[in-house]
């Protein structure tokens, strides 16, 4: 009975840092998918830009054309910059989910090898591995704001 009881409290153990990797997990997939639309805008501005440039080489673009151009660099330039803030999320989401998986081995270890002490270690990485996950999250809500003012740069040129 007691080896049944072990076995129960190592799942449970190792079930916290278990959860939070498949919280990572979904954050990972929503961030990813930000990403992969920040790139395909990037993309998109810099072939409008190149054709815009293309054709100021042929005639003087109107005034328009100026500002949208313009538009276009400031919203590019800015763009990148929420790219570094998403690539940033992923690594600390990734760091994140490393200690989580630590944390659950040092658990499992602990239960396995009675004579060592990683109760101190998991906590740890445990820990840390919450502080990243937070860490992701600020960026996060910095990286919509950025966002957001990249709008307020497109609706302002078109006025």
């Amino acid at each position: 009975m007691q080896n049944s009881i072990s076995i129960v409290q190592i799942i449970q153990a190792m079930l916290a840092p278990g959860l939070m990797i498949s919280g990572c997990g979904l954050l990972l997939l929503g961030i990813n998918n930000k990403y992969s639309l920040i790139v395909n805008r990037i993309r998109l501005l810099n072939q409008e830009k190149r054709r815009l440039a293309a054709k100021s080489g042929i005639k003087d673009l109107g005034y328009d054309e100026e500002v949208r151009l313009e538009s276009i660099v400031m919203q590019m330039q800015k763009l990148l910059y929420r790219v570094r803030l998403v690539r940033d999320i992923v690594i600390s989401y990734s760091i994140a989910v490393a200690f989580f998986v630590l944390a659950s081995i040092f658990i499992g270890v602990e239960f396995l090898a009675k004579d060592v002490n990683m109760q101190s270690l998991a906590l740890v990485f445990f820990v840390l591995g919450v502080f990243l996950v937070l860490v992701g999250i600020l960026l996060a809500a910095f990286e919509t704001k950025k966002g957001y003012d990249i709008v307020k740069i497109e609706v302002k040129a078109e006025e």
